[in-house]
């Protein structure tokens, strides 16, 4: 087993700004003490090739150099196998775009998870897993469909490499073409499939997406649940007007809104759909989510 940090870099997170800064910060933190060994990505999917081959070749601690979207792809790359092989201990350097991961732990994302590393801060955190029709994914953010997927999806698809204006963008987008859609689904012991119409679901880990966007108030890393937030069909003048209270949290007491912390989320879908998982848009025909308790340490 190696002691030291694999450090996966995806120079091309953030727009580029990763490629740019990833250099410097990697020699600061050899400079400070810390062992580690780099590679670089050049290709999506890569970061999860490397991190699965490194682990299956003993190693256990890993650096994502980059976004969120990085630091699902490692995480990927570790599971299924260290949930029953070693545990895997996952560190940050936050040079991509949303870095929402990290922003349940401070706003000072970069020097914070320098410090992490180097003082071994380490903390138990929760992994989430998507079984789909087509095998399964892994995920330590949060997996949504409806309109936050769709804002996702607008953000990387128009508006890549404006950072949070993007996504600002993205909803501004999206509002003008609203969508309410039934996605059914019932929760643990829940009899029934729940069919209503909504504006999106989300099924989180921790609080954040895009930036800055506090999908999650209630939501903890640690705590062996599936944060499950829902806003129903609510209108365009309702949305625009509530707009301001994804940032802060407070969509949740919106009448339309309801949460729960849930073990397991059970899907009966027809079709594929798009959803977003840790800020990245896939299309899936999603079977069921659970929670995996404590099987990740992350350095915060």
């Amino acid at each position: 087993m190696s002691d030291s940090f694999l450090a996966i870099v995806n120079p091309a997170a953030g727009g580029g700004r990763c490629g740019r800064l990833a250099p410097a910060a990697l020699e600061k933190l050899r400079a400070a003490g810390a062992e580690l060994r780099v590679a670089e990505t050049s290709a999506p999917g890569e970061a999860t090739r490397l991190a699965r081959e490194a682990y299956a070749h003993g190693q256990r601690q890993f650096i994502a150099v980059g976004g969120d979207g990085t630091a699902y792809e490692i995480v990927n790359g570790l599971f299924p196998e260290a949930e029953t092989s070693g545990k895997a201990v996952l560190g940050f350097l936050p040079l991509g775009t949303g870095n929402s991961f990290l922003r349940d732990f401070t706003s000072n994302g970069a020097e914070y998870a320098r410090e992490a590393i180097l003082g071994r801060r380490q903390k138990s955190s929760d992994v989430l897993c998507l079984k789909h029709a087509d095998g399964e994914l892994y995920f330590i953010n949060l997996l949504s469909m409806g309109f936050t997927a769709d804002v996702t999806a607008a953000a990387n698809r128009r508006f890549k490499g404006l950072g949070e204006l993007g996504y600002l963008l993205g909803v501004l987008q999206c509002l003008a073409r609203l969508k309410r859609r039934a996605f059914p689904l019932r929760a643990d012991d829940d009899m029934e499939f729940d069919r209503r119409r909504c504006l999106f679901l989300s099924f989180n880990n921790s609080r954040f997406t895009g930036g800055k966007m506090m999908i999650a108030p209630q939501a903890s890393t640690n705590d062996g649940l599936i944060e499950y937030v829902r806003w129903g069909p609510i209108g365009r003048m309702g949305l625009l007007r509530n707009l301001p209270t994804l940032f802060d949290g407070t969509h949740i007491r919106h009448p339309l809104a309801s949460r729960r912390g849930v073990r397991r989320i059970e899907f009966a879908l027809d079709a594929p759909i798009d959803v977003m998982v840790d800020g990245e848009v896939l299309t899936l025909n999603c079977r069921s989510v659970e929670v995996l308790p404590g099987v990740l340490d992350v350095l915060i």
